[in-house]
């Protein structure tokens, strides 16, 4: 099975398109919700189909640690493991051993670390990496790569280069037969040249797809969206181009209009967990006392099973901390980022891009804060 990628509509640089994978077709744009530890947290694979998920990640370092690559593999792949048929993408660990793990050595061949669970020492490495992927058995599986701090250039150029050069290994340890796609990562912080070197660099290998990493890490939005407009023009058209980690609605806007095709974030299951919701008026705090006697629904626009309740009442589930709460802001959260980039997805069909952006971003980033 190939995975190829058409391109079916463009908007400027905006485009909708079709990647094909042995787990299905992934219309693109696309957001991927985060199943971290191969469940995405209050959501059952059940909900996710019946939203249209059309990709789900998962995390390569949660999964290294608990319950371990081998048993998964052994009880038939990450698919089969969590109950989700359709499309999977892993990302390599790197992110999570540079940023939740105590790090011991950094080498020019991999990682040594103690886990965050018992303190054991682990090691991972390009090819570690690649073996654990292949184990898991997602669709799409990332290179193994350094996410240093955005501003710090000697660090930046040295993560850069370590990133390049663990790339090659991880091509080189990918059977050229894999039902799996193997994305590189661009890296480069803040610095718009060596985003671009990065860009060329990753660029040059042929790879099925490309992410952008590295971004939404303390960097500005302005920032991000220039590294974007830097970054994506180098990348290979007839490619997928992957943001990873960014999922705010407004984000998921200029990302799209500067051609991203792919994003997942945690963010709606995480704000779905401190009580907070996605409208189209903005960020809802259901915490907020002025909820307290609403009848309104949390989004009038949308139809999902979260919307049969009052604000009221899911005030009520999040102030007593009732599990359900979780579960029906996390169903709501996730549907509200799928049916925005489905949206987009058709607005770049329709030739209307502009226009329902111009529509809206004002609605979400300036309406009334007393009336969320």
């Amino acid at each position: 099975m190939s995975f190829d990628f058409e391109v079916i509509a463009r908007d400027g640089a905006a485009r909708a398109g079709i990647l094909h994978t042995p787990h299905g077709d992934i219309p693109t744009p696309v957001f991927a919700p985060v199943g971290t530890a191969a469940t995405v947290k209050a959501v059952p694979p059940r909900d996710l189909e019946a939203l249209d998920t059309r990709l789900v990640l998962a995390n390569t370092y949660h999964l290294f640690l608990r319950p371990g690559d081998t048993l998964i593999r052994d009880l038939g792949g990450l698919h089969h493991f969590m109950g989700w048929q359709g499309p999977l993408l892993t990302d390599s660990g790197g992110f999570q051993v540079f940023s939740l793990a105590g790090i011991n050595r950094i080498d020019e061949d991999g990682v040594t670390f103690r886990s965050h669970l018992d303190g054991s020492a682990k090691r991972l490495s390009p090819q570690r990496s690649m073996q654990i992927q292949q184990n898991l058995g997602a669709d799409i599986i990332m290179a193994f790569d350094q996410c240093p701090p955005p501003r710090e250039r000697a660090e930046v150029e040295a993560a850069v280069a370590r990133t390049h050069r663990w790339l090659r290994a991880c091509r080189e340890a990918h059977p050229s037969d894999a039902r799996q796609a193997l994305f590189g990562i661009v890296q480069g912080g803040i610095f718009p040249d060596l985003r671009e070197q990065s860009a060329q660099f990753v660029s040059s290998l042929d790879l099925k797809g490309y992410a952008i990493g590295g971004l939404a890490v303390g960097e500005s939005k302005a920032e991000m969206y220039a590294m974007l407009e830097h970054t994506i023009p180098a990348l290979p058209a007839p490619r997928p181009r992957y943001l990873m980690g960014v999922g705010e609605p407004d984000d998921l806007v200029e990302g799209i209009r500067r051609g991203v095709d792919i994003f997942d974030c945690v963010i709606p299951t995480r704000l779905a967990r401190h009580g907070a919701a996605f409208t189209h008026k903005g960020r809802l705090n259901l915490r907020n006392a002025r909820h307290k006697n609403k009848e309104a629904p949390l989004d009038p626009a949308l139809d999902n099973y979260a919307s049969r309740f009052s604000r009221a009442y899911l005030r009520h589930l999040v102030v007593a901390k009732e599990l359900l709460g979780h579960y029906l802001l996390s169903l709501h959260n996730i549907d509200f980022l799928q049916r925005h980039v489905a949206a987009m997805r058709q607005a770049i069909i329709d030739g209307q891009l502009q226009q329902y952006a111009d529509s809206f971003l004002p609605r979400y980033l300036n309406s009334d804060p007393s009336c969320r």
